[in-house]
């Protein structure tokens, strides 16, 4: 049996570790709040496309605030890089280092990291970073983009401020190159404003319990998320276990499925999750960065056997392994394009709970939408004869059912975890658009015992000519049911030009589609897949969900066997059980 690795430095007070633990926690929060507050556009402060972070003076997660789970990896190795880019004998207080480097955060150029060192009385105590997403970075703005160069401006590891002094060379850089110069800078500030509020509220915290006891503190937090965290993969049975998956394409080469095959070998109290043979990196803009690979198998071994451990921290990770060689799709190496980097990760998540299914069926979900169903539109909005960028954050979808449990609807995808959807009536008062609808989408969810949560559909229209742009995946890879469960629905997308809807496109990735005044556009999210068969589900939790129109009266005759009165909906009770012993006669593709 692997032994713990005690790091805690000297011993730790229990009741200074339960403040500690709370007030890291609190630290992060306050940080998340701050940048809400002070950011300029709109996926920072409602979408909450950012995530804060601290970390110790060897770049370790302490704390994160609850936000995009895939950035848990990213940031500390951007802290890391740093630490060996400058070196500690050479950070001094008032440093704050930036970069965007793709390679290094795994993630797109649009999100730009900020790290600041605390000193507390000249000694390096440890880290507050910011990783948030910049509406624009500059770059082009239809179609798929083939590499690096064409996303936008890359920002190596530099110091942003000096002992204090902004870097104003660099700050003119950043605007020179930005679409929207104000707007960047004020979402830059609100950065800034973000790490100093960490670095304040921890100082704070040493000054009060003392250094080497605040120290203490989170070296035993860690060694307790450690020892939760092998407790739990203890209770996994030992073995092999693999699945696969596929996405629709990479946006080029249409229709060719993108192989996603993960292993994942349980021993004892530690797990390794293999993605070597996960696709290699694809020509088109879906590859994520190395540290992506690791963060998607971070994150599916933290909802397995930690979820509700917190703060989140390095600790709960030390019993895991991730296997991922260099140029997969998450793990693409330069110039390899990384602008909708978050999609691929999302579907080995999936595939990973899938692999484990078998084995412990109550901490799974079936599939779920995996996409953020977002789509980006830009144009001259005639009234300010301003240029615009505008999206709506994701859409939400359908999340899959567990063992004892209906899946959620209407809920963001795993990569986004806290981030919202935008209101509708706010995007209508910044940008030329108008919703027409947003609604569930019945039928949505796959059929079972337990039902699969109901995507959502979103119908916008144009007031402006403007050019739309839809990366969406997952149209054709639907989600997946578990022990007999029904897959649901796909992720969709089409547009309305001149009054007619075009639907038959052989993805949902429509790109450079130009809508006038009048036109529109309609992105309708994926359900979650169901889990057992839909003929054991109650016939009375049937007739429910088709009185709330979750499903319709033919799918609750056709797939659950459930005769239902087209004006009550009150169930046939004795017709509805001979269809059942009918379908269940007639074997288990039935009612697929």
């Amino acid at each position: 049996m692997a032994k713990m690795k005690n790091r805690a430095r000297g011993k730790a007070d229990p009741v200074v570790t339960e403040i500690v633990r709370n007030g890291v926690i609190a630290v992060t929060e306050e940080m998340k709040t701050n940048l809400m507050r002070t950011a300029y556009n709109i996926i920072i402060y409602e979408a909450l496309d950012f995530t804060t972070g601290l970390f110790t003076t060897e770049g370790e997660t302490v704390s994160i605030g609850i936000g995009l789970p895939m950035f848990i990896r990213g940031m500390a190795e951007t802290v890391k890089a740093k630490i060996r880019h400058f070196g500690r004998q050479n950070m001094r207080p008032g440093d704050i280092y930036v970069t965007n480097d793709s390679y290094l955060t795994g993630s797109h150029l649009n999100h730009v990291t900020l790290t600041l060192p605390i000193f507390y009385r000249g000694v390096l105590v440890g880290f507050s970073c910011c990783m948030a997403h910049w509406l624009d970075i500059g770059g082009t703005l239809g179609g798929i983009t083939t590499d690096i160069f064409s996303e936008g401006l890359q920002i190596p590891i530099l110091k942003l401020h000096d002992r204090g002094r902004p870097n104003e060379t660099l700050i003119e850089v950043i605007k020179q190159n930005m679409r929207l110069p104000s707007r960047a800078m004020g979402d830059l500030r609100a950065q800034i404003t973000a790490v100093k509020t960490g670095e304040r509220r921890f100082l704070e915290l040493v000054d009060r319990y003392g250094r080497e006891q605040v120290l203490a503190a989170i070296g035993a937090i860690m060694d307790h998320s450690e020892a939760m965290a092998r407790a739990r993969t203890r209770s996994i049975p030992d073995g092999v276990y693999e699945a696969e998956s596929f996405m629709d394409d990479d946006g080029i080469e249409i229709g060719k499925q993108v192989p996603i095959r993960v292993r994942v070998i349980v021993k004892g109290e530690e797990m390794t999750i293999d993605l070597t043979d996960v696709s290699r990196q694809v020509r088109g803009s879906f590859n994520s960065g190395i540290t992506t690979g690791h963060a998607c198998s971070q994150v599916a071994y933290k909802c397995l056997t930690s979820p509700t451990d917190y703060p989140i921290n390095d600790g709960a990770f030390r019993s895991l392994r991730a296997i991922v060689p260099p140029g997969r799709v998450v793990s693409a190496v330069r110039p390899a394009p990384m602008r909708w980097w978050m999609t691929y990760p999302m579907t080995i998540v999936d595939t990973v709970f899938k692999a484990l299914a078998p084995v412990i069926p109550d901490r799974v979900i079936a599939g779920h939408h995996a996409d953020l169903v977002i789509a980006a539109t830009h144009g001259i909005n005639t009234k300010t004869a301003e240029f615009f960028l505008a999206n709506f954050g994701p859409l939400g979808g359908g999340w899959g059912a567990k063992r004892n449990e209906d899946g959620v609807s209407g809920t963001v995808c795993i990569n986004d975890g806290d981030t919202h959807n935008s209101p509708s009536e706010q995007s209508e008062v910044k940008f030329p658009l108008v919703v027409e609808r947003y609604a569930l989408i019945q039928d949505s969810g796959g059929a079972g015992r337990y039902r699969g949560g109901l995507g959502l559909e979103r119908v916008v229209r144009a007031r402006v000519p403007m050019t739309f742009n839809s990366h969406v995946e997952r149209a054709h890879c639907k989600p997946w049911g578990l022990a007999g469960g029904n897959e649901a629905t796909g992720n969709e997308v089409a547009i309305r030009v001149g009054g007619q809807w075009k639907t038959d496109f052989p993805n949902a990735k429509v790109l450079v589609a130009y809508l006038q005044p009048g036109d529109a556009f309609r992105m309708r999210s994926g359900g979650g897949g169901g889990y057992g068969s839909a003929l054991e589900r109650p016939i009375e939790a049937v007739a429910a969900d088709a009185r709330q129109g979750y499903i319709s009266l033919a799918a609750a005759k056709e797939f659950y066997g459930v005769v239902l009165d087209p004006k009550t909906f009150t169930a046939d009770l004795q017709a509805s059980e001979r269809l059942r012993s009918a379908m269940r006669s007639a074997g288990p593709n039935a009612a697929a």
